[in-house]
């Protein structure tokens, strides 16, 4: 079967990118971003791009070339301190696909897969050197993809120390 004759599909569609710093400045001057990248920091974040989706979401890191995607929408609405520890995040999955490491590894839920693990390590030890409490990392850490007991799962992973009571309280943290 093919198209009527008047029909045309232009097949072009192109992606476009921008450049991280235009976007997200001051990260080559943060301590966890250099942790993670060493001398390297400057020349990584001035080359990484990134990409803005339509779509809702948070963000995450291309499998097939490591640039950032990020929820256009997101960006603009959603909570700075969740943002920001969302990139700290992101940035260590970048190390990591230039270090050639499998980020989407099946084998693993999403709360026990090592590299996410790594990513948020970082990202809470971000959050507490600017004075986050553990309620609000815990909120950090909670997205609605996870079940009560993988959020228990991961926030122990994080080495939050909180009663059963207050890790049943909810996220304000929501796909925006």
């Amino acid at each position: 079967m093919t198209l009527p004759s008047e029909i045309e599909i232009v097949r072009k569609a192109k992606v476009e990118m921008h450049c991280f710093t235009d976007y997200f400045r001051g990260f080559e001057k943060i301590e966890a971003v250099k942790q993670i990248f060493g001398e390297k920091t400057d020349k990584v974040l001035s080359n990484l791009k990134i990409e803005f989706s339509g779509r809702r979401g948070y963000m995450g890191v291309s499998e097939d070339d490591g640039h950032l995607i990020v929820s256009a929408h997101y960006l603009n609405k959603g909570d700075e301190i969740d943002i920001y520890l969302d990139v700290i995040h992101e940035l260590v999955h970048v190390k990591q696909q230039m270090e050639g490491r499998e980020l989407f590894d099946n084998n693993y839920n999403y709360v026990d897969r090592p590299t996410e693990i790594e990513a948020y390590h970082v990202a809470v030890a971000e959050a507490r050197r600017l004075g986050l409490s553990e309620e609000r990392i815990c909120e950090y850490l909670r997205t609605e993809w996870m079940s009560d007991e993988e959020w228990k799962r991961l926030a122990t992973a994080m080495k939050i120390k909180l009663s059963d009571a207050k890790l049943k309280w909810k996220s304000r943290r929501r796909i925006v």
